[in-house]
This record gives C-alpha cells, sequence and structure tokens, in this order.
C-alpha cells in the first residue's frame, strides 16, 4: 500500500480533528527523581474492572524510554483556565537555546509517590503502568489508576486545531 501523500495526510489530520478532546499533562519521575511532563490529548478511559487508562505518545518522542520505563505516571486532565498549561508542556517555550524547566511557574500538587501533578485539574490520576504497544507512529501506553481525583472544573477541549471552552 502507498504511504498518504502529504495532502491526504494533513486531510486525515483535519479529520481527526472533528473529534473534540480534552486537553491531558502526563507527568513522571526521571531515574534521578526529577519530574518530566508533557502534554497529550490522546487520553481515554479503558476499563473499569480493572481501573485502566490509556494514553500515546509519538514514538520518536525524546520521552519515549523515560514512559516505556517509568513504574508509575500521573494524568492531569487541564481545567478550562489552563490553556497556558497545556502550552508550557506542549514544547519547551523558548528559543533551543534556553533550557526550560516546564514546572517552574506551575502550580503542583505532589502525590505521596512523588510525581507532580497540575494543581487545579479537572481530574488527576495516578497510574502504575500496566503496558505499551506499539502503535503505528505512536507508543499506547495502558495504566492501572491507583488514586483519582475529580473537581468541579470544566475541562478544557481542543478541537480542529485550537483550545476550546465548554459552554454550560
Amino acid at each position: 500500500m502507498d504511504k498518504p501523500s502529504t495532502d491526504s495526510t494533513r486531510a486525515l489530520r483535519q479529520a481527526f480533528g472533528a473529534f473534540p478532546t480534552g486537553v491531558t499533562v502526563i507527568t513522571a519521575l526521571r531515574g534521578d527523581g526529577t519530574p518530566a511532563g508533557l502534554t497529550v490529548n490522546s487520553f481515554c478511559s479503558l476499563s473499569l474492572e480493572p481501573p485502566l487508562l490509556l494514553w500515546s505518545l509519538t514514538a520518536s518522542s525524546p520521552n519515549r524510554a523515560l514512559f516505556e520505563a517509568a513504574s508509575h505516571f500521573a494524568v492531569s486532565v487541564l481545567a478550562h483556565d489552563q490553556e497556558h498549561v497545556s502550552k508550557r508542556f506542549a514544547g519547551n517555550g523558548a528559543a533551543p537555546s534556553v533550557k526550560l524547566n516546564k514546572f517552574d511557574g506551575i502550580a503542583l500538587d505532589k502525590h505521596v509517590s512523588g510525581i507532580p501533578l497540575i494543581h487545579g485539574a479537572a481530574a488527576q490520576f495516578v497510574c502504575k503502568r500496566h503496558a505499551h504497544y506499539p502503535g503505528g507512529d505512536h507508543i499506547i501506553f495502558s495504566g492501572e489508576v491507583e488514586w483519582y481525583h475529580r473537581s468541579h472544573a470544566a475541562p478544557l477541549v481542543f478541537h480542529a486545531g485550537h483550545y476550546k471552552k465548554l459552554e454550560s
């Protein structure tokens, strides 16, 4: 089968973008105990028994080895007023020559495990890594939920390439 052209890849991406998603920040601890995190919108519930969730990461991500090795990770489902947090964790937020700690200036909650959670998030989950699988150009991670918290904040939504806020 031929690979899709750039035009059809763009069209497929736009078609996928018709589905609104929540916006999350996934965090874990590196081997030396320092936190790492990134923005992900490929997150969903998987199972209630056992309680599982899943998310995916680009296979070429420099964070791949970290999440494959981490025994635990956390998911913070961002609240409607946390677009700035999503943007911070989506990239380095600075010129390549400037090293930015994504966690600087971000309000955090710390789980007993030490994994940081984004303070004020609509929901928070701490998971034991259950499995990871290849999925095309991504790696699919599943986690068993060991702890969670749900606030009353409305979630931040991503749709058609833009951040959106749900209207009540």
